[in-house]
């Protein structure tokens, strides 16, 4: 099993940890898998998701693009912005996106 980190600093001293894990599943099949460490702003706690566990929401400017996950440990969602690494790590890991668009007036 190999692993590799990933680190990015998002908006207002947010941060994550990534590790990309490589191994061997059942019957010799191959797997491979992305987990973050994150902290939750609710409890505190320091939680580690699959990639599968987070959604990406890319706004038009950087002020309203940001990720968020359901806390484990404490059962709440969080919603913490992203800065281009974040996104980065996070697009790169297969973290379902979304596009957010701009209201049309009138």
């Amino acid at each position: 099993m190999t692993d590799t980190s990933v680190t990015g600093a998002g908006v207002a001293g947010t941060s994550m940890t990534g590790t990309s894990m490589t191994g061997t599943g059942v019957a010799g099949t191959s797997m491979t898998g992305t987990r973050f460490k994150v902290y939750c702003s609710q409890c505190r706690e320091k939680v580690e998701l699959a990639a599968e566990e987070f959604r990406l929401a890319l706004g038009r400017t950087k002020e309203r693009t940001f990720y968020s996950f359901t806390c484990p440990a404490c059962g709440a969602a969080v919603r913490k912005p992203a800065g281009e690494k974040i996104v980065a790590a996070l697009t790169g890991a297969g973290v379902s996106t979304i596009r957010l668009l701009q209201a049309v007036e009138g």
